[in-house]
C-alpha cells in the first residue's frame, strides 16, 4: 500500500476510527461513512485532501485525509493522517441548579397541610 489511495474502510481502521477492521467495513455498509458527501462502499478509495465523515455515538465527525496509512499505528501516528474539521458542539442550556417551586404550586408542604387541616375543622383528630 502507500501508493495514491486506500480503501475507506482500511483508512478509518488505520487512523483509529473504529477498533477493528470488520467494524469500519460494517460502518461503510451501514452509510455512517461518507466521502466527499456520497455514502461510500468500503472499497472505494481514499485520497489526500478528501473529506471523510463518520457517525460516531450519534454524531457525525467531519476529516480531511492529510495522510494515507500503510498500517494501524499510534493514537499519534494517526493524527498525523488527518485533520479535524468537525464544527463545536453547542453550547449547552444551563439550568438552575435547585428547582424552586413558586408558593400554592404542587404538593402542600407539612406547614401548608396543618393550616388546611386546621381550616377545615380536623385539628389533632387523627
Amino acid at each position: 500500500m502507500g501508493g495514491e489511495s486506500v480503501r475507506v474502510d482500511t483508512w478509518v481502521w488505520g487512523v483509529r476510527l473504529a477498533k477493528t477492521r470488520s467494524q469500519a467495513t460494517t460502518a461503510c455498509r451501514a452509510g455512517h461513512v461518507r466521502v466527499n458527501g456520497a455514502t461510500a462502499k468500503a472499497s472505494q478509495a481514499v485520497r489526500l485532501g478528501d473529506e471523510v465523515r463518520v457517525r460516531q455515538h450519534g454524531f457525525d465527525k467531519v476529516y480531511r485525509v492529510t495522510g494515507l496509512p500503510v498500517r494501524r499505528g499510534s493514537a499519534d501516528e494517526a493524527a498525523k493522517h488527518f485533520e479535524d474539521l468537525t464544527p463545536p458542539p453547542l453550547p449547552r442550556v444551563e439550568r438552575p441548579a435547585e428547582i424552586v417551586r413558586d408558593r400554592g404550586a404542587g404538593r402542600p408542604t407539612k406547614r401548608e397541610r396543618r393550616d388546611i387541616d386546621r381550616l377545615r375543622g380536623r385539628d389533632g383528630e387523627g
